[in-house]
């Protein structure tokens, strides 16, 4: 079995952890398998800064970077030559391919399948992060359905996939939306051994974008020091972007509201070892992994209903809650039950690590390699 992955970029840590695991899982259950991931570019141009702060992560499975610059800069007729070309040289029992945006990556998916290769699409987008066009939907529903299968995020993932006429069938993973669980949990370990805050603190980690809708977030955090006066909670922004001056004006004027800046991935355990409870408000998300990464830290979440993560992450009352990110009032009133239910934290926090394990990158990785080996034995 020769399985070629096509990724849009080296840097990329969570996928190069997935990317390690199958190699691992390939090598001890498929000794005579090879595999080779294609990344089409280094890094994308907006997140260059945080490329250059991961250089000490190792890549541990076989790979070739097919551009060494941005994957903005690498145009069509680059991609298809250095694609095609690297799938001739490799000659692959198995191709999977990261999404139908690529059209140079579907035009070789298109070429694999008529030389009888077998394809997996990988899919990250759900019914609700995008208005979507009827034109677009019906090219992308030609697409997936040529797929032999198809790997997804999760729940919402599969039912977008399954709006697009892909039987249950060939959605062989459901559970694609990995983290790097052991580093993530080895840092976040790391930073409670130390005198973090013991303040309580709701921390969002992310962009500083329109789409993540922070200025309802600020301003429902706000709005608690009318609700509970006298509150001692803290609101932590982890991340920066095209909205981090009006933020910062915005939170200036509040003390407890604290702008941590931009840190890589390994950093980010540190500001959630100092916090309580994580937040996400966005408008649109087609998952939100920082929800993984929370939940494997052992916190509770608050995630707007319109995530991916949602049905599969978020279970009211459970281990967090979800709420309708145009609504204020309602986000408020979220924030105020935790901070009216102390007690509540640890128990939540316990769900969160048991409702996260399906997602377990090694668990994953075993999903994959026995989906490669039984469309290889149809090659």
């Amino acid at each position: 079995m020769r399985i070629l992955i096509v990724h849009n970029q080296l840097w990329a840590h969570y996928k190069s952890k997935l990317f390690a695991e199958i190699y691992k899982s390939l090598q001890d259950k498929e000794t005579e398998s090879t595999m080779m991931v294609a990344q089409i570019a280094l890094y994308e141009a907006s997140r260059k800064n945080m490329q250059s702060n991961d250089q000490k992560y190792n890549y541990n499975y076989p790979y070739r970077v097919l551009h060494d610059q941005s994957l903005e800069e690498v145009t069509f007729k680059q991609r298809i030559t250095s694609l095609f070309s690297t799938y001739h040289e490799f000659k692959p029992t198995v191709l999977n391919i990261t999404g139908y945006f690529d059209w140079a990556q579907v035009l070789l998916m298109f070429y694999a399948r008529i030389r009888g290769v077998r394809v997996v699409l990988s899919s990250e987008s759900s019914t609700a992060d995008h208005k979507r066009s009827p034109v677009k939907e019906s090219i992308k529903r030609f697409i997936v359905n040529t797929a032999d299968a198809c790997f997804c995020f999760g729940s919402s993932s599969a039912q977008y996939l399954q709006s697009l006429g892909v039987p249950d069938n060939k959605i062989a993973v459901r559970h694609a939306a990995v983290v790097d669980e052991e580093q993530i949990l080895a840092h976040h370990r790391a930073a409670s051994q130390t005198s973090v805050s013991q303040e309580p603190a709701f921390i969002y980690v992310g962009r500083l974008s329109p789409e993540k809708n922070l200025i309802t977030l600020i301003n429902a955090f706000i709005a608690l020091s009318v609700l509970r006066p006298g509150h001692h909670w803290k609101l932590r922004l982890v991340g920066a972007g095209p909205m981090e001056e009006e933020i910062s004006q915005l939170a200036a004027a509040h003390s407890n509201i604290i702008l941590e800046g931009s840190h890589p991935w390994y950093v980010v355990p540190h500001y959630l070892a100092k916090s309580k409870v994580l937040v996400l408000p966005s408008l649109s998300e087609p998952w939100g992994l920082v929800v993984n990464e929370a939940m494997v830290c052992g916190m509770p979440v608050l995630v707007s209903e319109v995530c991916g993560c949602c049905p599969d992450l978020v279970h009211d009352g459970v281990n967090g809650f979800t709420f309708s990110p145009r609504d204020k009032h309602g986000l408020t009133e979220r924030l105020t039950w935790f901070i009216d239910h102390p007690e509540a934290l640890e128990k939540m926090g316990q769900a969160s690590r048991e409702m996260i394990q399906p997602f377990a990158s090694a668990v994953v990785a075993d999903e994959m390699v026995d989906t490669f080996k039984r469309l290889d034995k149809k090659y």
